[in-house]
């Protein structure tokens, strides 16, 4: 299981990032917040984690018009974490 599923990219995250070295995740919906600290540790070496806040993401109502008709739907719950830095600096984009 992994704990983190991919980071968040948005441009109120980017300030947030800039401004007070916050960096947010969607990670795994049972993971807790020494799980999330450790896999950001280990993923991140010269990254020192200061403190994980988390939130549970509601489920949405969806809707698109189709040739046969209006589709709904719902999107999933999901587990969003900010974490805030002591030291260091994540760069997502040289993992790519």
């Amino acid at each position: 299981m992994s704990v983190l599923v991919q980071p968040l990219i948005t441009e109120k995250l980017t300030r947030l990032q800039e401004e007070h070295q916050q960096y947010a995740f969607e990670v795994d919906r049972n993971a807790s917040k020494p799980e999330i600290r450790r896999a950001i540790e280990d993923k991140y070496p010269d990254v020192k984690v200061a403190r994980v806040n988390t939130m549970i993401m509601p489920s949405k109502p969806k809707g698109r018009y189709t040739k046969s008709g209006f589709v709904q739907g719902r999107s999933k719950v999901w587990k969003k974490a900010i974490i805030t830095l002591k030291e260091g600096e994540i760069d997502f984009f040289a993992e790519i």
